[in-house]
């Protein structure tokens, strides 16, 4: 996920918006689109118009843009209760102490989501139990993968939209890739099944990708960008035509020597819901140029240490715990910064107990916890008041710390040369 910053929501932004997905919504009329896929547009077009209507005080009218551009500074709906959200690819905030409402996003952006009868068909499918992000909600919706599956990988690094959003120079946006591609194949990938890029570097090697590139802007027009991503007349073109190069490796052809330059197979996406819009707008347009469409699994957000509302930021080393922390450095950071959903008083919290729904301790744990029962132990304890604040801090440092060293020890085996190997355009150990 990339953290740029975003500016609000402005009246004209929103009237753009409701603009663009009136086009969209005729455009899968006019080309016989499933019912579903037209009914969960026209879901989002009201939702639209609700928001423009809060925000202007007025109706939207068809070639009537406001007369003040006044700001949204939430987003999802204006004027909910405990804390509106605002969520976008480049910026992430809540004013609820529990975070994101994730229902009232899946609603927004049309998705569904992962029910236990999904998850208890993808077990019966893989023969394995489902990952602990999926059984707990932490992958929520849907529109693990390569152990389970047993299928290619292909990571995109976007070092280009770096470059265009942050203030770096593209030998430093370069640069993040690498070090990034070393944290991920740290993670345990098999090479012989990954394949790792760089915008950067892969688009300017492969034909293949950079055709789907060019189909796809063909296929979306400006005033459909402007209403999606909310840029405006002052962004430079690079940003306008980004959308179209994070969309291309949804499809197989943009890889040709991994898929042998089949056009049929389909991609499925993990990814956060903040990148959503990029993957309605890729959905929309692959029947247009004879794609399947992309199929994808929406992640939650990881929360700062200091609450679910606050921010983090790589500026602020107490933001988060970080993959190049030492032990002590994680044990201060948690028994400090941690947000407690705890009471004031060793007493009151005995009598009342904790609320594991703002705990940002019980929150990490539900990433990083694998045993579920332990899990359910620890919620129940610490909302009975059993379980003291300090001794799920505790819990929390003791769960971090080896994961931690054990990802900087595989790190340390991560050479250059490793790194080569993952971004090199190749045939992967797959049949198709």
């Amino acid at each position: 996920m990339a953290d740029g910053e975003s500016g609000p929501v402005t009246a004209r932004e929103l009237y753009n918006r409701v603009t663009s997905q009136g086009d969209r919504i005729r455009a899968l009329k006019t080309e016989k689109a499933p019912k579903n896929d037209i009914d969960v547009a026209v879901k989002q077009l009201l939702a639209l118009k609700v928001d423009y209507k809060n925000l202007t005080g007025q109706d939207y009218k068809p070639d009537s843009p406001p007369e003040h551009n006044v700001a949204m500074i939430q987003n999802c709906s204006p004027g909910a209760d405990d804390g509106d959200d605002f969520v976008d690819p480049w910026t992430v905030q809540t004013g609820s102490a529990k975070g994101v409402d994730y229902d009232k996003l899946i609603v927004r952006f049309g998705s569904q989501k992962i029910e236990k009868e999904l998850i208890d068909r993808i077990e019966r499918v893989t023969g394995k139990k489902a990952h602990h992000f999926l059984r707990r909600g932490i992958f929520f919706s849907h529109r693990w993968l390569q152990d389970v599956f047993d299928v290619p990988l292909v990571v995109q690094m976007t070092d280009d939209e770096k470059y265009l959003w942050k203030d770096l120079t593209l030998e430093k946006a370069y640069q993040y890739t690498i070090e990034n591609a070393k944290d991920i194949i740290a993670c345990g990938f098999d090479v012989d099944k990954t394949f790792i890029f760089s915008d950067l570097e892969y688009m300017g090697s492969s034909s293949g990708f950079y055709k789907n590139v060019v189909r796809v802007q063909k296929h979306v027009t400006f005033n459909q960008v402007k209403g999606i991503f909310g840029f405006t007349d002052s962004d430079c073109i690079g940003k306008i035509s980004f959308p179209a190069i994070q969309a291309a490796p949804s499809f197989s052809s943009s890889f040709p020597d991994i898929f042998n330059g089949r056009k049929d197979i389909q991609c499925l996406i993990p990814c956060a819901i903040d990148q959503d819009p990029y993957f309605r707008m890729t959905r929309d347009v692959a029947p247009r140029i004879n794609y399947p469409k992309p199929a994808l699994l929406h992640s939650t957000f990881f929360p700062a240490l200091q609450g679910a509302q606050t921010k983090m930021s790589a500026s602020d080393p107490n933001s988060s715990i970080f993959l190049t922390d030492t032990p002590k450095q994680i044990n201060a950071k948690v028994n400090k910064h941690a947000f407690s959903g705890g009471k004031d008083t060793i007493e009151e919290h005995r009598k009342y107990g904790g609320n594991c729904e703002v705990d940002v301790c019980y929150m990490y744990l539900t990433f990083f916890l694998e045993d579920d029962e332990k899990l359910e132990r620890v919620r129940q304890d610490y909302s009975s008041g059993a379980l003291l604040t300090g001794e799920l801090k505790k819990l929390l440092i003791e769960t971090l710390q080896p994961l931690i060293a054990a990802h900087q020890e595989s790190r340390k085996q991560v050479s250059d040369e490793v790194v080569k190997q993952f971004m090199t355009p190749r045939k992967l150990a797959f049949d198709f």
